[in-house]
């Protein structure tokens, strides 16, 4: 039976450590010039509903680099349609290639397709989740630190998909995480009781106090205020979150804390062009990690650990 990774807590902390040490393997030998052919003639089809840049690249990249192919399949294959069912798609889809990944509007169509593929599934980003966003920024986290234990993650702005999925990977790698939002933006009681149940005694808390929310962080992070799919509460959207912008003011009061967003920024909303492009940050870093991690997950799944990794780059 395929593993998939759909949500964050597919993965467990062992896991979790599992995907970054092969992560780590692959990323050095890459920044030594080696790229490792370990997939020859695999093949990873990417199906989006929705636009991308980081999510879409990264993963193609990665499998290039890992000897390997990928096929975008975009709205004319039909995905999601009228043209046929979300389990005849995947069932046949799955006889042709070695993994998918999958951005789509609605999670429950990403779980659809994952029912009855005989290959495993990434979630590229759906509505509910975005966990490889997650593993990558605190795959940075732990460059930058060397640790994640008992470190604290501020989030400011809404309790979005990157937000609940930084927020379980936080809880169990042993992170406390605060979520900093207007009231009616948190988290709601299910998921909070959902990570709870899954890692008892993980520490998330949230809070309309951006400035004490961010105080002893060692990752500020933010989002744009209206996500893909929220266009029609845009405006409505930028009133409520305008006081919990990103900005110098706000940073001076985390000056050991790195920066983060998951791109696209919209400068001058959620985030300020001297906090985003300033010392702080390391947004570029972050998404380059994506085709690190990606890349390191792609190799997990589809059986190579950290050991075998290193076995292969000596013959």
């Amino acid at each position: 039976m395929s593993r998939h990774l759909l949500v964050a807590e597919d993965l467990t902390a062992q896991e979790i450590e599992a995907v970054f040490a092969v992560t780590h393997d692959l990323q050095t030998k890459f920044e030594q010039g080696i790229r490792e052919p370990l997939m020859p003639g695999r093949v990873l089809a990417l199906v989006f509903e929705k636009p991308s840049l980081r999510t879409r690249v990264s993963f193609q990249t990665a499998m290039v680099h890992l000897g390997g192919s990928s096929l975008f399949l975009g709205a004319d294959t039909g995905f999601a349609s009228s043209r046929e069912s979300v389990d005849d798609f995947g069932k046949v889809l799955s006889q042709y290639v070695d993994g998918i990944v999958c951005r789509t509007k609605s999670h429950d169509t990403l779980e659809a397709l994952a029912a009855v593929s005989g290959v495993p599934v990434i979630n590229g980003l759906s509505d509910a989740s975005h966990p490889c966003q997650a593993l990558a920024d605190i795959y940075t986290l732990r460059q930058h630190v060397g640790r994640t234990q008992g470190l604290t993650l501020t989030f400011v702005g809404d309790g979005n998909n990157v937000a609940r999925s930084l927020a379980m990977v936080s809880a169990l790698l042993g992170m406390r995480f605060v979520l900093a939002g207007p009231a009616g933006y948190h988290f709601g009681e299910d998921f909070l009781t959902h990570v709870s149940t899954l890692v008892p005694g993980a520490e998330i808390l949230q809070t309309t106090d951006p400035r004490e929310a961010v105080r002893g962080a060692a990752v500020v992070y933010t989002d744009v205020w209206a996500s893909m799919g929220q266009e029609q509460e845009r405006s409505e959207r930028h009133k409520v979150f305008r006081p919990y912008q990103v900005n110098a003011e706000l940073m001076s009061l985390a000056p050991e804390a790195i920066f983060m967003h998951c791109l696209p920024a919209h400068r001058g909303e959620e985030v300020t062009s001297d906090v985003i492009d300033g010392p702080q940050s390391v947004v570029i870093q972050e998404a380059a990690n994506r085709m690190h991690v990606q890349k390191g997950l792609i190799a997990w799944l589809l059986g190579h650990s950290s050991e075998t990794v290193t076995k292969t780059s000596r013959r």
